[in-house]
C-alpha cells in the first residue's frame, strides 16, 4: 500500500514513527509526502498536554478528508491520544479506522493487512508490553544531519504534573552496547549529530541489573562515534552529578550543553510537584556544572501557574532565572485534566494570570538570551550546517543549539548540510546568531 505517515510531537515520537516507517517498509509497503494519494494514512500523536491532543485531533480530522477525496481506504492513530483516553477517542473520532496505543507499535504490519481481525477499533495493551528496538530493526531514518536516538522508554517518576508514567509505563533502559552499535550504524550512514533521549535520558540504567549508569553510556557511545557531535536531551536535575560532568569534560565530541528542566525554582512549588529536591540543591548544581563545564550551555524548561502558585513563587522563579542565567529557556503554562495528580490540588491559577506570568518570563529570558548571544559577535565557532534559508542563506547550528528547539545560526556558504564549518559570528539576536566563514 502508498502511505502517508504525519509525526507529531518530540524527538521520541519521531524515532517511533521512523521504526513503524521501517517496519513497513520492510513489508513491502510504499510511502508518499501526498496525503491524497496515500491508500493508508498514520497519525503518530503526542497528548501530553492538552494543547497538544488538541493539534492531534486536528490533524486526524483535516487527514480524514482524503477518505472522501483521496485515495485513502484506512485511518489509523496511533500513540499517546488512544493511550490517554482510550475508548473516548473511538467514539469521538469515528472517522478513524484503527487506534493503536502506545503498547501496540509491533501491530502496524498487521493493521495495514486486508484481512487484520482485531476484535476492537481500539488497541490498548500495556505499555511495558512494547519491545524496545534493537539497534539492527528496520528504521526509515531520513538521513538528515542529525539522528535520534531513544535509548529507554518510560520513566520512573511521579512528578504530579505529568502523564508519561501512564502513557509510556515504568523505565526500561535498553543495553548499552546495544544504543552504541546504533549510533556506529546511524553514523556510518552519514549521520554528523547522535542525540540521545528518552523520557528521563539521565536515569537510564536504574532498573538494569548492572552497575552501569548513562554517564558510562554516554562514555561509550561517545568513543564509538568520536568524529560525530554527540548531544543529550531531557536531563533530571537529581541525576546531573560529577562523574557525568567529568564524562563530558573528558571528550571533546560530546556537546557542552546541558538540557536540564528545573520547572520551578519555588521550593513550594517543587514539593506540590513531587520533584524531589529544593532551590538550593539547583543553585548547588548549576555551580557545580559552571565550574567543571565553564563553557557550557544551560538550557531549562519551567512551568507556570501550577496550581497554588502564588506571585512569590513566581517572583522566586523570576529570580532564580536572573541568576543562573540560562542559554535557553522554554516556559509552559500548566495543563490542567482530571487524570493528572495535580488536578486534585487547590489553588488552581486563573488562565489569564498564569499566561501574563509566562509572558512576562520569557521576556526575561529574551533579554538574558540576547545579551548572551551579542557577547558571541566576534568570536569563531564550529557550526553544523543544515539546509538553506529563504534569502539565499544557509543555517546550521553550533554546538549550544540543539535541533529543533533553539535557535540557529545563517551563514553565507557553499558547504552542504552535515558539513562541519568554522564561522565568526557577526551578528546576534534573542535566539539566532549571523557569521561568515572564518
Amino acid at each position: 500500500m502508498r502511505i502517508y505517515l504525519s509525526s507529531l510531537g518530540c524527538a521520541r515520537n519521531q524515532v517511533d514513527s521512523e521504526v513503524m516507517t521501517g517496519r513497513l517498509a520492510a513489508a513491502g509497503h510504499e510511502f508518499t509526502d501526498i496525503a491524497q494519494e496515500a491508500e493508508a494514512i498514520i497519525v503518530n500523536t503526542c497528548a501530553f498536554i492538552e494543547s497538544a491532543a488538541d493539534q492531534a485531533i486536528e490533524e486526524i480530522l483535516d487527514l480524514a478528508s482524503c477518505k472522501q477525496q483521496g485515495e485513502c481506504k484506512k485511518l489509523i492513530v496511533t500513540g499517546c491520544l488512544p493511550q490517554r483516553y482510550g475508548f473516548e477517542s473511538a467514539r469521538a473520532l469515528p472517522e478513524v479506522d484503527l487506534f493503536l496505543g502506545t503498547g501496540a507499535y509491533d501491530l502496524i504490519e498487521k493493521a495495514l493487512t486486508k484481512d487484520n481481525c482485531f476484535k476492537e477499533n481500539c488497541i490498548l495493551p500495556p505499555p511495558e508490553q512494547t519491545v524496545l528496538p534493537a539497534w539492527d530493526a528496520p528504521r526509515s531514518w531520513n538521513k538528515g544531519p542529525v539522528a535520534y536516538i531513544k535509548i529507554m522508554e518510560g520513566c520512573g517518576r511521579h512528578c504530579t504534573y505529568c502523564i508519561i508514567p501512564r502513557l509510556r509505563g515504568s523505565l526500561r533502559s535498553r543495553p548499552a552496547f546495544d544504543v552504541a552499535r546504533e549510533a556506529c550504524f546511524l553514523a556510518d550512514q552519514g549521520a554528523a549529530e547522535i542525540v540521545l533521549v528518552g523520557q528521563d535520558t539521565t536515569s537510564w540504567g536504574r532498573d538494569l541489573k548492572s552497575s552501569q549508569r548513562f554517564s558510562d553510556l554516554l562514555k561509550e557511545v561517545a568513543e564509538t562515534v568520536s568524529d560525530r557531535w554527540v548531544r543529550f536531551l531531557y536531563g533530571h536535575p537529581d541525576q546531573i552529578d560529577t562523574r557525568l560532568l567529568k564524562t563530558i569534560e573528558s571528550h571533546c565530541n560530546i556537546c557542552r550543553y546541558l538540557d536540564i528542566p528545573i520547572q520551578h525554582a519555588s521550593d513550594r512549588m517543587l514539593k506540590r510537584m513531587g520533584r524531589g529536591h529544593d532551590k538550593k540543591f539547583l543553585a548547588a548544581l548549576f555551580e557545580q556544572i559552571r565550574e567543571i563545564l565553564p563553557d557550557a550551555a544551560l538550557r531549562t524548561t519551567a512551568l507556570v501557574g501550577f496550581p497554588g502558585e502564588t506571585n512569590k513563587d513566581f517572583t522566586q522563579l523570576l529570580e532564580f532565572v536572573e541568576q543562573v542565567q540560562f542559554d535557553h529557556l522554554g516556559a509552559f503554562v500548566y495543563s490542567d485534566a482530571g487524570d493528572l495528580p495535580s488536578h486534585k490540588l487547590d489553588g488552581h491559577v486563573p488562565a489569564q494570570e498564569a499566561q501574563d506570568r509566562h509572558d512576562l518570563l520569557m521576556m526575561r529570558q529574551a533579554d538574558i538570551s540576547l545579551a548572551k548571544n551579542r557577547q558571541r559577535i566576534g568570536k569563531s565557532m564550529d557550526v553544523m550546517i543544515e539546509g538553506r534559508s529563504e534569502d539565499d542563506m544557509f543555517f546550521g547550528r553550533t554546538r549550544f543549539q540543539a535541533p529543533e528547539v533553539d535557535g540557529v545560526t545563517f551563514i553565507k556558504t557553499t558547504s552542504g548540510p552535515g558539513e562541519i564549518i568554522r564561522v565568526r559570528i557577526t551578528d546576534a539576536d534573542e535566539y539566532d546568531l549571523t557569521g561568515v566563514p572564518a
